[in-house]
């Protein structure tokens, strides 16, 4: 049957609020308040070490010290999931769909906000980076995470909503599907093998592929 790797920040769940209050606090922290007062959607997804360097932060360790602790504090529970995706996930066990957690944030975070929220029970193995940076780039978490698990690229799928996603997808082979309901555009999704509405319809969309 499929292996399906999901992300977790604007796939599963909404954490746009715990993240973005986290980074205003951490620009603050810094002393640059204009940072600050952005709109800072697009930050979340990608690895903030690449958003920092884009912005051109002159202070990134600070910045990052900063938005962790603030993080830690409360802000990586401020978030909640999406309508209907827990009863999704359980339809996609249920088909014996084999489910994977594949996200950009620290796995020292990301197992505790799963177990929080119910996520992690229906997740075979949960795969993100370590603190240190160490596969930051979603391609290196996929790689690592089949030779993990043994599955097989041809047999599995991505799903996510930005396209960081998507590219680490197609470099280590597997299909990828984009959700329209995270914060990604639609000139993120062009080498998706699909793009979805709504959480309902993952499982028809994954049947389609022909992956199992």
């Amino acid at each position: 049957m499929t292996a399906v790797f999901l992300d977790l920040d604007g796939t599963l769940m909404d954490s746009k609020p715990g993240i973005v209050s986290s980074l205003r606090h951490a620009f603050k922290v810094i002393g640059r308040h204009d940072l600050a007062e952005e709109d800072l959607t697009w930050m979340i997804g990608p690895p903030f070490q690449d958003s920092f360097r884009q912005i051109g932060l002159g202070e990134p360790d600070a910045a990052m010290a900063a938005y962790r602790e603030h993080y830690i504090a409360g802000g990586m529970y401020d978030a909640c999931m999406y309508a209907g995706m827990m009863e999704v996930l359980d339809a996609m066990n249920g088909s014996g769909a084999r489910l994977y957690l594949a996200t950009a944030k620290p796995h020292a975070y990301a197992r505790k906000i799963t177990a929080h929220f119910g996520i992690a029970s229906r997740m075979q193995k949960e795969f993100g980076p370590e603190l240190d940076g160490t596969r930051n780039w979603k391609g290196d978490l996929l790689a690592f995470a089949l030779e993990a698990t043994g599955e097989t690229p041809l047999n599995a799928v991505m799903i996510g909503d930005r396209h960081h996603d998507i590219a680490a997808a197609k470099e280590v082979g597997m299909a990828s599907i984009a959700v329209r309901w995270g914060y990604g555009a639609e000139d993120e999704w062009k080498d998706a093998a699909a793009v979805v509405d709504h959480p309902k319809d993952l499982p028809a969309v994954i049947a389609g592929l022909g992956l199992g």
